[in-house]
């Protein structure tokens, strides 16, 4: 169901993708009305789901994790138990940052970062080995040229 929302939220909505430590004021002030009506539409949105959380960037190679890759992940069987079990046994790998369910030659793919190529190989060992999975195929990245986390909005 897509959302009804005005000129305003859709701005507030934009403000806080772009930053979303700005001050109630500032982020009022920047969407034309005053901080009272503002923070009652961010907290409207927040309940309603829109607005599902904040949190900050953070640059993983500064961290030391210099290996990013993909895996396509593909299951000897599509039926929902499988799935749920491959999905609960993913959310354990904190190696996995994020992970979608495909259409396709795929059913998964997983976006992984890791501190070293060696890493890398152990889970993809574990991944390999786990319960009901029959293929997996994996990328190393070489360079990152976009990274738009945000929703387009404008």
């Amino acid at each position: 169901m897509k959302a009804n929302l005005d000129a305003i939220d859709w701005k507030i909505l934009k403000e806080l993708q772009d930053d979303g430590r700005i001050t109630n004021v500032e982020l009022a002030r920047r969407v034309g009305i005053s901080a009272p009506p503002c923070l009652r539409r961010v907290r409207a949105l927040e309940e309603s789901g829109i607005i599902t959380g904040y949190r900050a960037l953070v640059d993983e190679k500064a961290l030391g994790f210099d290996v990013t890759m993909f895996a396509m992940v593909g299951l000897a069987s599509q039926a929902e138990a499988d799935l749920s079990a491959f999905v609960a046994r993913v959310q354990g790998w904190s190696i996995v940052r994020e992970c979608y369910m495909l259409s396709g030659e795929a059913d998964f793919i997983l976006k992984c970062v890791a501190p070293t190529l060696r890493a890398f190989q152990a889970f993809i060992e574990e991944l390999t080995s786990a319960s009901s999975v029959e293929s997996v195929k994996t990328s190393l990245t070489i360079r990152r040229v976009k990274d738009a986390p945000a929703v387009p909005i404008g």
